[in-house]
């Protein structure tokens, strides 16, 4: 998704809509409206995967705090969308860069009006700055929506929201310069297409940094065991999974940054048969782990697939992408049986999902696609987790020190909807305190 080589043609003040006209012409203007036009469809799919994150958390959780799911979700794609535009996308693709193509800045705000237009020419595709903005703007907000289901249930909305907004405007672009941007990570040759790291491990290090700092729900570990505190809606949560996979073939397939018939139909197969594989291997290792076919593993697998895929969706072969998910499908699993058994409480897997998944999707670019060195990957997947967990536990602990980020023992058995929202999701009937 490098896309820093950007070409101002011109301005033309109230003949802009005329530009792809006057700049392309015959197979060039066709090439153009189709580029642009999938970039467009792709980030309507990535959009629709923000109901996903929705649906998957609030069902994944207890009813007393549905509004509470459902107004994070929310509150997190119109955070990261205005961040994203005045501070976010000139921090991630900067064009130029200081301190050793560290950090770099291009400046508040993107254009305003139709004069500002340009043609984004990636030496792949062309297609419109805003194009370009809009599809990437979406990815923005993914990064704290990971965070929102594995801090949920105890967390303050006001600190949650707090913490988005500076971790999606200011650390999610700064770290996404390096690769995308063309900063230092991208000169050394580290490799990721859709963001494995870049957008699901940076997510996963701050919600790993979040469940310390916050600590376990109440109730969930008591006298040395684990008591399992399931999610309220199992059809909620299953439409949030398939939301999200349905989204992905945008994610991925976006990522391409053309309307090329046959890589973004590959990617489409690789993106699929990962996901596939990572059901099929969740779906086994946790029956016969747990003894039971549990459904909560098998959405988790497919998602185990979605993130471990996205680093090489376009480089590894249709067999690596089946074993990439496999692998995915059984970390995953083990992943959330060792968290659990280390007390760090996270209510949907979103630590394992897309912080466990996204570091081996990313090295498994080193391993399955021989153009890439496994050492750089792991340079890689090392300097982001550093910092990205370390900005994180600073965001947090600040919040904790100066306004607090854990709700009262009083409000956490009430539920976050009536104690934070004054508000059920299901009005009318009976809630029971611990359901």
């Amino acid at each position: 998704m490098k896309t820093n080589k950007l070409i101002k043609i011109g301005v033309l003040t109230g003949l802009a809509a005329a530009w792809p006209s006057l700049l392309l012409a015959g197979d060039g203007e066709a090439l153009y409206t189709a580029n642009n036009t999938w970039m467009l469809v792709a980030t309507f799919l990535v959009f629709l995967m923000h109901l996903g994150f929705a649906s998957l958390e609030a069902g994944m959780t207890r009813a007393k705090n549905t509004v509470n799911i459902l107004y994070k979700n929310t509150a997190i794609i119109a955070i990261g969308l205005l961040t994203y535009a005045v501070v976010g996308f000139n921090l991630m693709y900067p064009g130029d860069f200081a301190l050793g193509a560290w950090l770099g800045f291009a400046g508040f705000g993107i254009g305003v009006g139709p004069e500002d237009l340009k043609i984004i020419d990636d030496g792949v595709g062309v297609y419109t700055y805003w194009t370009d903005f809009i599809f990437q703007a979406m990815f923005a907000a993914t990064a704290a929506t990971i965070v929102s289901g594995a801090v949920a249930e105890r967390i303050k909305l006001h600190s949650f929201l707090i913490f988005t907004t500076i971790y999606v405007a200011l650390v999610y672009p700064w770290l996404g310069s390096w690769q995308w941007g063309g900063g230092w990570l991208d000169g050394m040759g580290f490799y990721d297409f859709a963001g494995s790291t870049l957008v699901h491990s940076v997510g996963g290090w701050a919600a790993l940094a979040g469940v310390i700092v916050l600590g376990p729900r109440l109730g969930k570990y008591v006298g040395g065991g684990i008591r399992p505190i399931p999610g309220h809606n199992m059809p909620l949560a299953t439409i949030g999974v398939f939301l999200l996979w349905l989204g992905w073939f945008g994610f991925n397939g976006g990522s391409v940054l053309s309307a090329d018939p046959a890589m973004v139909s590959y990617v489409f197969v690789t993106t699929a048969l990962a996901a596939a594989a990572g059901v099929v291997a969740a779906m086994l290792v946790s029956w016969l782990v747990t003894g039971k076919p549990d459904l909560t593993m098998a959405l988790n697998g497919a998602l185990a697939g979605l993130v471990g895929i996205t680093a090489g969706a376009d480089v590894v072969s249709v067999s690596g992408a089946v074993i990439i998910g496999l692998i995915a499908g059984l970390l995953v699993v083990f992943s959330i049986l060792l968290l659990d058994r280390l007390k760090l409480d996270d209510p949907v897997g979103a630590i394992s999902v897309h912080l466990t998944c996204g570091v081996w999707g990313t090295l498994a670019v080193g391993i399955f696609a021989a153009e890439y060195s496994l050492l750089v990957q792991l340079l890689g997947v090392v300097a982001y987790g550093v910092a990205a967990f370390v900005a994180a536990l600073a965001i947090f602990l600040t919040l904790k020190v100066t306004m607090g980020i854990r709700v009262s023992e009083e409000e956490e058995r009430r539920g976050l909807d009536i104690t934070e929202h004054g508000m059920e999701a299901y009005s009318g009937f009976e809630m029971n305190p611990s359901s």
